[in-house]
């Protein structure tokens, strides 16, 4: 490797790591049941927080609060993705590695 593309792969690390560092910092949150449940992850598809509301805990309808758990992490998910492929794609030049986009 010549040292021109040495240093354009340094470049490109280093912006990575740049990217990467902001996607931590995002907050991404998905909810469902009107606010009932709600999922905070970063862009790195990490869940920070889930909060659930006292009123859709009800020992006789727990696939009710299952569903809704599990809509709410779909939508953080997708949102989270959507924003890493955002601030990666630049730097792939439109390619979808996995891991990073």
């Amino acid at each position: 490797m010549n040292k021109f593309m040495l240093q354009q792969a340094q470049k490109i690390q280093a912006k990575l790591a740049q990217a990467q560092e902001e996607l931590s910092s995002l907050t991404i949150e998905g909810s469902s049941g009107g606010g009932a449940v709600k999922v905070t992850m970063n862009g790195q598809q990490k869940i920070q927080s889930v909060e659930i509301s006292p009123e859709v805990v009800n020992p006789e309808d727990v696939e009710l609060l299952q569903d809704l758990v599990l809509t709410a992490v779909g939508e953080a998910l997708t949102k989270s993705q959507e924003a890493a492929a955002k601030h990666l794609g630049g730097l792939t030049g439109g390619l979808k590695i996995p891991g990073l986009t």
